[in-house]
């Protein structure tokens, strides 16, 4: 039932701390004392000029399943955390947390009463057996520019030590030991037992006597007013300069109690130790539409620490436990100081669009550290991105253009999505994928297009946030019915001189031209590279002139399974 004490928050600087607090016991409690309790009580908090608050903790506990709502200085207070033990079934016991630093900031040095703290309907059943009690502590951490470069560490819980509590801390480097202090706040010690109540430290024994003799460490006392008063609670601290050494990186915490039932809510730790903290946030990234390449851009700290973070710390980066990067700070990040950079990253083909990625300070790539820091536990962050995926590519039916020539048409690459709601300055067409998504040589003027291969592939990119979306049809070329004109006049003036039958030549390249006369004989015999310019070429007579005014007959052969013979009358003038 109960909660081990651990690390709740750290403090790396010119940090130090106090405490007040007060019982609601009217005495120390036992079988002859009354089965009373006070619903409130006050404490007074005296602050030096240069001693700035950055965090105060309410604490409050008693017997019972608990009283969570109560006030300080007429403010109402809930609690933000709870905690609870118990001797048996039948005798439970609560404690409870609430961040109290704004009301502390903006009072200051003043008397602090906790009021509407009611246990009076609770402790009935617990006076026979002396384990009714009700009391409250605030610990108030400070910076002073004074002080030197400490670590304070805040660990809470709510652990009973009716016999041995062990607590180590690791991740020390302690250089100077002077001021190292410790100290606790615990509910439900009786002066009058002194049963082996012990704290040591590395295995020392210490006291502060007269107000905390060595066998009686849970007596009612607050050692920063020396009040001796604060019945079954102690709000205590212990110098432990002379049992911790310079170059220490553990200490081992034991608390003992024979025979008084005392639990602990919270232990404060002073020691002068000069350690970075590397912590790290990834606070943006870039990447292209369709490429697994990102760009991470990130930020190395070296906050809430009291050295600097050397040059050339590892950074490693994750995707689902692999590896996908490194990189390492470039310079020595001072206290409180930070350092931006980027990486690119490869990440896997064929994933999901939204992928979590992981980044790890202090990390070598093989999940392991390099550097002792005060806090091995906050190097990481991660950040999910969503992936820049094109939906796959969609496929239009082929634009048909008429041969104009060499396999050759002109084209409005518009038509081609006409069915599709776009604007227009939404959209560009590419001869190529590669150049598509690079963005490079889109094709000036879709609406008047030549085509440049038969059959030629285009693409379309139409901008879609977040990215774009890809579209693809194929320009063909067919031979379309030619014109045929219904006469010329081959009189050399530059105007209608030969019998130009459009969408013929050059496109019809096999075809065959006969011109025959009134008479059904056959005057004239054409193809691709002769067309007719009123001139004889076959026939006994008048070979090389030119045909009198009249009108002929034609076949053209297009010779193209598609069309049949086209045969017809043409109108020779002059």
């Amino acid at each position: 039932m109960a909660q081990d004490i651990s690390l709740y928050q750290q403090f790396n600087g010119r940090y130090d701390y106090l405490a007040i607090g007060n019982t609601m016991n009217l005495a120390e409690n036992g079988t002859s004392a009354p089965c009373e309790i006070h619903t409130e009580s006050s404490a007074n908090l005296t602050l030096n000029d240069n001693q700035n608050v950055v965090a105060a903790y309410l604490y409050w506990a008693g017997s019972g399943a608990g009283d969570f709502n109560i006030s300080l200085n007429n403010i109402d207070i809930t609690t933000e955390r709870t905690f609870s033990d118990a001797i048996d079934s039948n005798r439970i016991f609560f404690a409870a947390f609430a961040d109290v630093t704004s009301i502390i900031i903006d009072q200051g040095s003043t008397e602090y009463t906790i009021s509407n703290f009611d246990l009076t309907d609770v402790i009935a059943p617990y006076c026979p057996s002396g384990t009714n009690f009700g009391g409250w502590a605030i610990t108030i951490i400070y910076e002073d520019s004074n002080l030197p470069l400490n670590q304070l560490n805040v660990y809470d819980g709510l652990q009973s030590v009716p016999e041995y509590l062990s607590i180590t801390l690791d991740n020390l480097n302690v250089l100077d030991n002077e001021n190292a202090k410790i100290g606790f706040v615990a509910w439900e010690g009786d002066r009058s037992i002194a049963v082996n109540e012990q704290l040591t430290i590395n295995g020392s024994v210490i006291s502060n006597y007269p107000l905390n003799p060595a066998n009686n460490a849970f007596n009612g006392t607050n050692s920063f007013t020396g009040e001796s008063n604060l019945y079954n609670m102690d709000i205590d601290v212990y110098s432990i300069q002379n049992h911790i050494n310079i170059g220490d990186t553990t200490a081992n915490i034991v608390l003992t109690s024979g025979q008084d039932f005392v639990m602990i809510n919270n232990i404060i730790t002073v020691l002068n130790s000069q350690l970075p903290d590397a912590t790290i946030t990834i606070d943006n990234d870039a990447m292209s539409c369709g490429d697994n390449q990102i760009e991470i851009f990130y930020t190395v700290y070296n906050s809430n620490s009291t050295a600097i973070l050397p040059a050339n710390t590892p950074i490693a980066f994750y995707y689902n436990d692999s590896l996908i990067g490194v990189s390492v700070t470039q310079n020595e990040i001072a206290i409180n100081g930070s350092e931006s950079s980027s990486i690119s990253i490869n990440l896997p083909d064929n994933l999901d669009s939204l992928v979590t990625i992981i980044a790890i300070v202090d990390d070598d790539g093989t999940m392991n550290g390099v550097v002792t820091e005060s806090n091995e536990n906050n190097n990481s962050a991660f950040k999910e991105i969503e992936l820049l995926i094109i939906p796959e590519t969609t496929i239009l039916p082929d634009l048909i253009g008429c041969n104009e020539g060499f396999e050759s048409s002109t084209y409005n690459l518009f038509e081609a999505i006409e069915s599709l709601d776009f604007n227009e300055e939404d959209l560009s067409f590419y001869r190529s994928l590669e150049d598509l998504h690079l963005g490079d040589n889109s094709i000036i003027m879709p609406s008047h297009y030549y085509n440049v291969s038969n059959p030629e592939t285009i693409y379309i990119k139409l901008i879609s946030p977040p990215c774009y979306e890809i579209f693809q049809f194929n320009l063909n070329i067919e031979n379309c019915p030619p014109y045929i004109p219904q006469g010329f006049s081959p009189n050399n003036d530059s105007k209608n001189d030969w019998f130009n039958i459009q969408g013929l030549y050059n496109i019809f390249t096999e075809h065959e031209l006969q011109i025959f006369n009134r008479y059904g004989e056959l005057i004239f015999y054409g193809n691709n590279d002769k067309p007719w310019n009123g001139e004889i070429n076959r026939g006994l007579n008048n070979k090389g002139n030119i045909v009198p005014v009249g009108t002929y007959y034609y076949v053209l052969n297009l010779n193209d399974p598609k069309y049949r013979p086209k045969v017809g009358w043409v109108y020779v003038n002059y």
